[in-house]
């Protein structure tokens, strides 16, 4: 018998049909012996509607009522579950974050866990019970429902699989495993059987969304073995597992891109101590995640520098900067939506030089500008135009060598 958290994302449960599909696949495991938990995303662009009325009535917004409302999402989905699994035959009970309790910080909108107190689930799961929990969502101190950012429900499965001792947590989505890239992109693109997972949490952070970002650090952290796998195949996915289960390391495994990011740049900084602390400062304080930086020093004594935003935090960003701009001392602010970052994440590349001047290379080949450049030991990131976006992908994809003979059965289809 193993312990197996089962997590279905939305277009996994878009419909009814669907969520009676999820319904049979958890059916078959526990048929098979196995004790099941499961966690669930709100309806395919259910949460993108209740975030667009938040954000129709104020785009700067209390993030508490924000939660308040984008956490209903789920709660709907995990009583239709439960409702679907009773309906087969299967013990079933749906579970609210705060019911758990998935406690978390009061970073309202991007909440950390915190903990989870696993007990009452578990002796539901030995009595033949399959908990349906709600993703994305836990409690906050003062008891106020807490999200945990877009993609969230990734987190809540991982965090839950290690508060469970889970043996495996199975990721369905709609796509039956890990790309080398985005096969609506690039045809051929090829699925990896494993990704160590720290290839997986770069790509994952650098726009991949296959994984959300803390769910892949957590499954790291833990040593959760996850698996991501098809809601509507049955097929084999891809595993995150440890490097050391990988036996031929790509230089590189995958290209990632994100379209979620905004530029920022600020001119005439007054070049002096503490200037940076006091610019990020300001943005970290109102929960704004600051990613590529670059700081150009001119010649009158003055730097501008420019970095990165999500572009849903855009708007708090100016408005942040905007107040402080007496207290920092910055000519102007530009602000540039109209741009994505485009990555190559690969282990291989620690033992491999080179790696970056093919990539700079195969943009220069095709006419496209790189705005701003960031490195990590196994990444290299760049900035450019949006227009821009999947001819640098496909490029970087020919160059490294990552096309597949066919083209995946995705792109095909």
């Amino acid at each position: 018998m193993a312990r197996i958290v089962m997590k279905f994302g939305g277009t996994s449960v878009a419909d009814l049909d669907r969520i009676r599909n999820v319904a049979q696949r958890v059916k078959r495991e526990k048929e098979a012996g196995n004790e099941v938990a499961v966690v669930v995303s709100a309806m395919s662009g259910v949460t993108n509607q209740l975030v667009a009325w938040c954000s129709a009535l104020s785009p700067l917004h209390d993030q508490r009522e924000y939660d308040t409302v984008v956490a209903t999402g789920e709660q709907v989905t995990t009583g239709l579950l439960a409702i679907a699994l009773q309906t087969i035959g299967v013990p079933a009970r749906s579970w609210q974050g705060w019911q758990v309790p998935i406690s978390t910080d009061d970073a309202h909108g991007k909440a950390r866990v915190e903990g989870i107190d696993g007990s009452a689930l578990v002796a539901r799961m030995r009595e033949g019970e399959v908990p349906v929990v709600a993703g994305f969502q836990g409690v906050a101190p003062g008891n106020r429902i807490a999200t945990l950012g877009r993609g969230g429900s990734d987190l809540s499965a991982v965090a839950l699989a290690a508060a469970l001792k889970a043996d495996r947590c199975d990721i369905y989505t709609d796509v039956d495993g890990v790309y080398t890239t985005d096969p609506r992109i690039v045809p051929r693109a090829r699925k990896l059987e494993r990704i160590a997972y720290e290839e997986m949490l770069e790509l994952a952070s650098v726009g991949a969304k296959v994984l959300q970002t803390r769910s892949v650090e957590l499954a790291m952290k833990e040593r959760v073995r996850v698996q991501v796998l098809s809601s509507f195949e049955d097929k084999p996915g891809s595993l995150v597992v440890d490097e050391d289960e990988i036996v031929e390391k790509e230089v590189v495994s995958g290209i990632a891109y994100s379209r979620d990011e905004a530029k920022i740049t600020l001119r005439q900084v007054p070049d002096r101590p503490g200037i940076a602390a006091a610019v990020f400062g300001a943005l970290a304080q109102a929960n704004v995640n600051v990613d590529m930086i670059v700081q150009n020093i001119s010649a009158d004594g003055s730097t501008d520098i420019t970095f990165t935003v999500g572009r849903a935090d855009l708007p708090r960003a100016r408005d942040v900067l905007g107040r402080e701009q007496e207290r920092l001392g910055y000519a102007s602010l530009l602000a540039d939506p109209e741009v994505a970052k485009i990555s190559v994440v690969g282990i291989g590349m620690r033992s491999h030089a080179g790696v970056a001047n093919t990539m700079f290379r195969a943009l220069a080949e095709k006419g496209i500008n790189i705005q701003v450049i960031s490195t990590s030991e196994i990444k290299v990131s760049v900035l450019v135009g949006a227009e821009y976006t999947e001819l640098a992908v496909r490029a970087l994809h020919t160059a490294y060598g990552l096309d597949a003979a066919e083209p995946a059965p995705e792109a095909a289809a």
